[in-house]
């Protein structure tokens, strides 16, 4: 088939790579001048299949306004709410229901484990280098951060996953630069888990897919899409549309925005998350993988030579200004781990991305309803560790093959429930 892919983050240049291998005529068409430059910019770098999980899980209304007058609060309210974000903000309210939540869970945890499995494929078959390091590590400031973590550990057993809960002395094993002067209650090691550049990796993937035959159109802006009779893509600049078997939406809001005059209203809506990455000063004052603040919900990573602080959940807001409390909170989590890692004093990279999220936590993925257009979007803050399972079970229901994983309650059928 001749398919078109707007979008050409991490879920567009996986889902590229994919279809490139089954064969298809395949042609990326991307705003940005590369690949990756917006949400998969500089997250977190996290693939963590146990802890991939919706936002709207019970208690959270409770935690977030709670937090709204906290300095250092995990999650915020941008100002000047919309519309859109306050009726994102109700849908999501009512899928904290215990029943939708664990649901929900499931259908992401199912779809993490095989996408980090699809991912460590993909990763051996093409010898693919990036920076990467095995292990992941939940920091407990106190004895109540610790209860508040007994509910995921029982997800965790349920799943499968490997873990240990370890105290203080152990932690400082598995990360010896734990600054000795922070006092804490324990850790949760996670050993399978693992951190990794996600640019770095779809660079790379992007080289791989175009080896295949893909096409990738950067610096275009599509201005718009049809359906009918078949489906057309037009480029911001070209009078004519292009005509496709098949279109692909991956780029999140802006193709939210490209479905609404098809009269498909998808509830996206960015939660904005923050990053500080810079080169590491001294390696042995450096993580050896990652970590992550239970308290404050920030993850410290090491991606080859530099390391990298992430965190914060800001609903709403401009997509461009940063909030200095966020930043704040990620240089006070820095120096309360790991005070000598980081070279702080030049060449520091502070970032701020969107990432499109549904409110009750999965991607959709899947046929769209809308004759040749498809969808591989909304996978909110976990589209790295998403990113490989998704685009190769779209392949498969593309080709009208089984996929691996069960897709079930990832389609568009469940925003009509």
């Amino acid at each position: 088939m001749k398919i078109a892919i707007v979008g050409a983050g991490i879920v567009g240049v996986t889902t590229a790579y994919e279809l490139a291998a089954d064969g298809h005529e395949v042609t990326v068409f991307e705003r940005r001048g590369t690949a990756a430059e917006e949400t998969s910019f500089a997250n977190a770098g996290l693939v963590a299949p146990g802890y991939v999980t919706p936002w709207a899980a019970p208690g959270m209304p409770r935690k977030v306004l709670g937090h709204l007058m906290s300095r250092h609060a995990p999650v915020k309210l941008g100002s000047g709410l919309g519309a859109s974000e306050l009726a994102w903000m109700w849908r999501w309210w009512r899928a904290c229901k215990l029943e939708t939540y664990l649901a929900n869970r499931a259908r992401m945890q199912r779809l993490a484990f095989y996408s980090r499995q699809r991912l460590h494929q993909v990763t051996a078959d093409l010898k693919l280098e990036y920076d990467r390091s095995d292990g992941y590590m939940v920091l407990l400031r106190s004895e109540k951060d610790r209860e508040l973590t007994r509910p995921g550990l029982q997800v965790l057993r349920d799943a499968g996953v490997k873990f240990r809960e370890i105290g203080p002395d152990e932690a400082r094993k598995v990360e010896p630069a734990l600054n000795p002067d922070t006092d804490f209650a324990g850790a949760i090691h996670l050993p399978d888990d693992e951190v990794g550049n996600c640019r770095q990796f779809a660079l790379l993937l992007k080289d791989e897919a175009r080896r295949l035959g893909a096409v990738f159109e950067f610096n275009t802006n599509v201005a718009r899409v049809s359906a009918d009779p078949k489906p057309t893509l037009t480029v911001a600049g070209e009078a004519a549309p292009r005509t496709f078997d098949a279109v692909v939406m991956c780029a999140g809001l802006a193709s939210a925005a490209l479905l609404r005059p098809l009269g498909l209203k998808l509830p996206l809506v960015a939660v904005h998350g923050y990053s500080v990455s810079a080169h590491i000063r001294e390696p042995l004052n450096a993580p050896r993988s990652a970590v992550m603040d239970e308290r404050y919900k920030v993850a410290i990573s090491r991606l080859g030579l530099r390391v990298r602080i992430a965190g914060s959940a800001e609903v709403g807001g401009s997509p461009t200004a940063m909030r200095a409390a966020s930043l704040q909170t990620l240089y006070k989590v820095l120096h309360d781990w790991f005070p000598g890692a980081a070279q702080l004093s030049a060449g520091v990279q502070e970032w701020k991305g969107a990432r499109p999220m549904m409110p009750d936590g999965p991607p959709l993925i899947g046929p769209s309803g809308l004759p040749g257009i498809w969808l591989n979007l909304g996978h909110g803050s976990s589209g790295w560790a998403l990113a490989c399972g998704s685009a190769r079970a779209l392949g498969d229901l593309m080709a009208q093959r089984a996929p691996e994983v069960d897709l079930e309650g990832l389609g568009i059928e469940r925003l009509r429930r």
